[in-house]
């Protein structure tokens, strides 16, 4: 084949891998997609793994692929004919087919969402149902079962487990592990002088969502490619992606230098996730922004909620924390000089008092601003004396109708309905000459609201 030949056919080659996967379908075979919708709509699933058992020619198989979001695997005692079908369509790979005579299902438990099967021969229905993953389907002719969510396995909604702050699950089968169930990347992490990949993880529904910086983990000094990333949580099926474009250090500090240290700490407060719903900042003066947790589609932008900066939900209100101003990268272009020691008679750490906030709270589904609070000071969000000081945060925790947050010298508790201050405590004093190496691990504090209850706890 001459040179000139060989360019045009990997053009037309390329060219047709570009057409989607809907596209090529249709082409290639127009009852394969008309069986798949009904079958897809019927089920309701978004995407993950499908199985079909009984692929036979592997037309249906293949148009079960209806986009990127699914994984298709095809059972059945002679495959040749599906596997030469689904290589014509440049599909194989995402859609694949194996040898198999009945018996026991070839997947882990808890790892297929959705089953297809004209009948079950050679199988029974207790083992469709243990590779399914909770609230996974099985189609099984004309007939769905869908399998439940056992009451054991909890959600993750918040950074913190939930509004309340308490990081304990409500969860019996979390345990040491047994076993793998998946794995994706990234496989290596970053230098600690450098911020670390991911940024927030959360779960709800059977789905993780996390942000995540994408550049390589290996050089510095390349530029962030910061994405939240929703996957299966039973299969690790990428389900969508999100670029983030404003996110990183140059969103929040002058310089790229300072590892784990510059890095806000409370960023991971940005991202929840309840039910079909995840609330987000997309960039980190953002506004607040709820998207479809199957597709990643907008679904909805809260006026007046730009510059969020911690977001809570409860009772299906959302409880934002809310900078008046943006946070800027200061302007300091290096890292600020070490602190002499301060006498032991000396104030204690002053930390920057960065922008003012305000407390709001907003209807989850309609987007009502039930309430606006003015005139919150944040404590700083850097871990250590840096130059991010300016980044603050309220660290904000709500339970049982009230919301707590914390400023420099004191609790304030607010009711969850109309805003009203319901008590201000003084914080325990803290001490003038810390003894640790880096002084301003003042900031490291904490608060945990449990039943009537609020456990605050603060280095000193």
């Amino acid at each position: 084949m001459k040179p000139i030949i060989r360019t045009a056919v990997r053009i037309l080659c390329a060219a047709g891998l570009a057409l989607s996967a809907s596209q090529r379908l249709v082409a290639a075979d127009k009852t394969g997609c008309e069986r798949a919708g009904p079958i897809l709509n019927a089920a309701g699933v978004k995407g993950g793994l499908i199985v079909h058992l009984g692929c036979g020619d592997g037309k249906l198989t293949a148009a079960l692929h209806a986009d990127d979001s699914f994984i298709v695997h095809g059972l059945d005692a002679d495959v040749t004919a599906a596997r030469k079908h689904i290589q014509s369509l440049g599909l194989y790979g995402p859609v694949s087919v194996e040898p198999w005579t009945g018996g026991q299902l070839p997947y882990a438990n808890n790892l297929v969402n959705l089953i297809v099967a004209e009948k079950l021969s050679g199988v029974s229905m207790d083992e469709v149902m243990r590779v399914l993953v909770p609230n996974g389907v099985a189609l099984i002719g004309d007939k769905k079962t869908v399998k439940p969510w056992p009451k054991a396995i909890d959600e993750w909604t918040h950074y913190l487990h939930g509004s309340d702050n308490n990081a304990v699950a409500h969860d019996s089968v979390v345990g040491p592990p047994a076993s793998v169930q998946w794995v994706e990347g990234p496989l290596w992490q970053r230098h600690h002088e450098m911020n670390a990949n991911p940024n927030a993880m959360v779960s709800a529904q059977g789905r993780i969502f996390y942000i995540n910086d994408e550049a390589t983990a290996t050089i510095s000094g390349l530029p962030d490619k910061w994405a939240l990333i929703a996957r299966d949580a039973f299969n690790g099926t990428l389900l969508w992606k999100r670029a983030i474009p404003d996110w990183g250090w140059k969103a929040w500090s002058s310089i790229e230098t300072g590892g784990r240290f510059n890095l806000p700490i409370h960023t991971a407060r940005r991202l929840v996730a309840v039910g079909d719903r995840i609330y987000v900042t997309l960039g980190f003066n953002a506004p607040l922004t709820a998207l479809d947790a199957a597709t990643g589609e907008i679904v909805k932008t809260y006026d007046g909620t730009q510059f969020t900066d911690e977001i809570l939900f409860t009772d299906g209100l959302l409880v934002l924390t809310v900078n008046e101003a943006p946070q800027q990268p200061d302007a300091v272009g290096e890292r600020p000089q070490k602190k002499k020691k301060a006498k032991a008679d000396a104030a204690p750490f002053d930390n920057s008092p960065g922008v003012k906030k305000r407390v709001m709270v907003v209807r989850a589904d309609t987007g009502e601003i039930l309430w606006t609070k003015n005139g919150f000071s944040g404590v700083s969000s850097s871990p250590i004396a840096g130059h991010i000081l300016h980044i603050t945060r309220l660290l904000t925790a709500a339970d049982r109708g009230k919301i707590v947050c914390v400023e420099k010298d004191a609790l304030i508790a607010l009711d969850l309905k109309s805003g009203r201050e319901l008590w201000r405590t003084q914080r325990p004093p803290l001490a003038p000459n810390p003894p640790t190496l880096r002084e301003n691990l003042l900031n490291f504090s904490s608060i945990v609201l449990h039943q009537d209850i609020v456990l605050f706890l603060q280095t000193d």
